[in-house]
This record gives structure tokens, sequence and C-alpha cells, in this order.
């Protein structure tokens, strides 16, 4: 197994143990409560150290009044933007939650056992889940990223 693959890896198992944290807008503790960017801050410090920015204060519908990219710009500022096509398991997907809306959830891709892409995120009345990333969930990918080098 290449290093890239170990890693990938170990960035879908530690998602994965985040899976049934239950919903809370703006929490990122495992086991006791996350929205879907507190699950990615959560992995982020598990994987990488440090968070690499304070987050600030946002409400359910931030960014969309002003229909700024706000999560795509922080993606791009922390993490390592990739085609579509070089997405794997390990790497993180920024999606638009309805179509010509801006960005504003985020997941983890992986693969089933039997092969199957999925995404581990966490939304509204479902907690941190892991959910095949069907073409309705596919379609909604406005940018794809990798996780950078850490210091764990």
């Amino acid at each position: 197994m290449t290093a890239e693959a170990a890693r990938a890896d170990a960035i879908v198992e530690c998602a994965r143990r985040w899976i049934g944290t239950p919903y809370r807008h703006q929490a990122s503790c495992r086991g006791a409560g996350a929205d879907c960017l507190g699950l990615l801050r959560g992995v982020w410090r598990e994987v990488i150290g440090p968070e690499p920015e304070a987050v600030p204060s946002y409400t359910r519908d931030w960014s969309e009044a002003g229909r700024s990219e706000d999560l795509l710009a922080a993606a791009g500022r922390n993490l390592l933007p990739i085609e579509r096509v070089e997405a794997g398991p390990g790497d993180v997907a920024v999606l638009r939650m309805r179509e010509l809306g801006v960005a504003k959830h985020v997941g983890i891709l992986a693969r089933s056992r039997r092969g199957d892409a999925t995404l581990i995120h966490a939304y509204s009345g479902h907690g941190v889940v892991e959910s095949t990333l069907t073409p309705a969930w596919a379609r909604r990918i406005a940018g794809t990223f990798r996780f950078p080098e850490g210091s764990n």
C-alpha cells in the first residue's frame, strides 16, 4: 500500500468513527454533536493537527443572502484543490444543497465494502452518516479537495 493510500484509509477510518454523532449546529465533538463543517474540523484535528483558522459563528442560511461562496473559499485556503475525476476516498467534497444555491455542505468521500462511492457527512435530522454517493448527491458537488500533510 502506498503512503497516499494509507493516508486516505486513515482519513476515512477517522471519519467513520464519527458516524452516529448527533447533528448539532456549529458543534465539532465526536459522539456529542457535529454539523458537516464540525465533522470536517474534527477529522482535521485528529489527522492533521490544530485547525488552520478560527471558524466564525454562522447561521443555518449563511452565505445565501449575499450569495458568497464562503465555504468554497475556506476550502481553497486550507485544503488542496483537486479535479473531481481525481477525487477518491479520504478527499473532501463541497456541495450545494440545491441547484444554483451556494455551496454550504461538506463531506468526506469513501467507498463501501462493495466498492460503491459514499459520502460521510452530517446533516440536520440525521447526524453523521455514511450515504451512497447517488447521482443526486454527485451532481451537487461544487468542488473537491485533498487534506494537506499534517503534523499528527
